[in-house]
């Protein structure tokens, strides 16, 4: 970045609190009481992110005389769940091409259930009356290099010719009538396969629905310790226990209460900041007018998106792994990322130069080798897990709950029998290996994004083995 350049960057973050725009809400709820004492239940679900929260809603929807309690270890949607950059999308598989590279039998099969998922949300949100600022205005993904454009053309061909609709593709012209960047070459536009919405907000709806159908929820109470007791599991948390026939674990991130699957995810730090409102001078030199949520192509791609006061979110390129996995609030912040995205930003829109961020947060990710939600039980059936979202779990955790549920049942259900949730993705090694291999993909990436997207040996490598790292 060139000093003047930096500098214009660095004071448009003079003011930007360090927290996350969603949960600086003056509607933030309060926290609730912790767990004292013992506490027996039908159900035990632990985590209030969006798994947690969607799995207590759907267990008490399914059966309402179930007997659930969902206990947190801070507070309600405080962790990705109220982080994140807002995109609701159908896919369950970290998009359409990911899936079609690991399950190309049932691709079909994911897709139709990704769809009735965004679906059941929307309505889900409508129902308990969920004030989240849901917009169903669907993702543009952007191409910012001529390679990224001719890959983005290919793909809507070979979705056309597989039967995949929904997805108009956009030439330059046609993408700056929606958006305008000067950077922007063209895009693909899925009109109906993402929603928009305050993630916070959600997470805290879902919580007074659970409210409202006599879920029992503590906050301030980790999980500590997972054990058997009799037919059942008691789980120990710092001022109690509670007694459960069942347990379902929606930690994510998190350490896993069942050890053996903590080798199956790793946490990559994420960044994002927010702007001021835009005045209307600012907003139509944009021309934002469909408020669609956009995505670059590269590797080390943006998310940005409008909210609900027309202030720009802007996150993603810096994709951080802490040597060891290590979780740290230190690490939720981290300036020469801000300065970087800041600086990225004005290279996009030029037409908003003097524009200040009010916000910049960071946070962790759960990711998996696969990209997309692993399934599982534990101690014969009575405890089940759902983890390794990678980024795209605000509309996933749904069916991930879905899938939970119908483990902890013993069902065989259309989710059950899919390869996606009957299988593992391949475990990441032990430190050093899992830095060294994680740091030389980042770099790989960077370099095929500077040389018209060829991947090196290294990637396609990882390629071969399923290890296909795009993002």
């Amino acid at each position: 970045m060139a000093p003047v350049a930096m500098s214009t960057a660095a004071q448009s973050l003079a003011d930007a609190k360090p927290l996350s725009f969603w949960l600086d809400d003056p509607g933030r709820p309060e926290a609730l009481p912790a767990l004292t004492g013992d506490e027996h239940c039908d159900l035990l679900v632990i985590g209030a992110g969006y798994s947690g929260l969607w799995t207590a809603l759907l267990a008490k929807e399914r059966e309402p005389e179930r007997d659930v309690v969902l206990i947190e270890g801070h507070e309600t949607g405080w962790a990705a769940s109220g982080r994140n950059g807002g995109f609701c999308a159908s896919s369950l598989t970290h998009g359409l091409p990911n899936g079609l590279e690991r399950w190309p039998e049932e691709i079909k099969k994911l897709e139709e259930l990704g769809a009735r998922n965004l679906d059941a949300i929307e309505e889900a949100v409508a129902r308990y009356g969920i004030d989240c600022e849901f917009e169903r205005t669907g993702e543009i993904d952007v191409a910012t290099q001529p390679h990224q454009l001719e890959e983005l053309r290919e793909w809507h061909q070979e979705l056309e010719r597989r039967g995949f609709d929904g997805v108009e593709f956009l030439d330059g012209d046609a993408l700056r009538a929606h958006v305008d960047s000067p950077t922007f070459l063209g895009g693909l536009w899925d009109r109906r396969g993402v929603a928009m919405l305050h993630p916070a907000k959600l997470a805290w709806g879902l919580k007074q629905a659970c409210l409202d159908l006599g879920v029992r929820i503590y906050e301030h109470t980790r999980g500590l310790e997972l054990a058997r007791t009799g037919t059942g599991m008691a789980v120990r948390t710092p001022y109690g226990k509670v007694l459960a026939r069942r347990v379902a674990l929606g930690t994510n991130i998190f350490p896993s209460l069942v050890k053996r699957v903590r080798p199956y995810t790793v946490p990559v730090y994420d960044y994002a900041l927010m702007t001021e409102p835009l005045t209307a001078d600012q907003l139509a030199a944009i021309g934002w007018k469909n408020r669609q949520g956009l995505g670059d192509s590269a590797n080390q791609f943006h998310y940005f998106r409008l909210s609900a006061d027309n202030r720009i979110l802007w996150g993603g390129y810096d994709a951080i792994y802490p040597y060891g996995g290590r979780l740290s609030a230190d690490l939720d912040q981290r300036p020469e990322t801000f300065l970087k995205l800041a600086g990225q930003f004005f290279e996009c829109f030029p037409q908003l130069a003097g524009v200040r961020f009010s916000h910049a947060w960071g946070g962790a990710i759960d990711t998996c080798s696969r990209f997309s939600a692993f399934f599982g039980t534990a101690h014969q059936g009575r405890v089940a897990y759902a983890a390794g979202y990678t980024g795209l779990g605000v509309g996933a955790t749904r069916f991930g709950a879905d899938v939970m549920l119908d483990l902890l049942a013993g069902e065989r259900t259309e989710r059950t029998m899919l390869e996606m949730v009957r299988t593992k993705p391949m475990p990441f090694p032990p430190e050093p290996l899992a830095w060294a291999g994680i740091e030389l993909t980042k770099r790989s990436l960077a370099r095929a994004d500077d040389n018209g997207g060829h991947r090196n040996l290294w990637l396609r490598t990882m390629d071969r083995m399923g290890l296909g790292f795009d993002s």
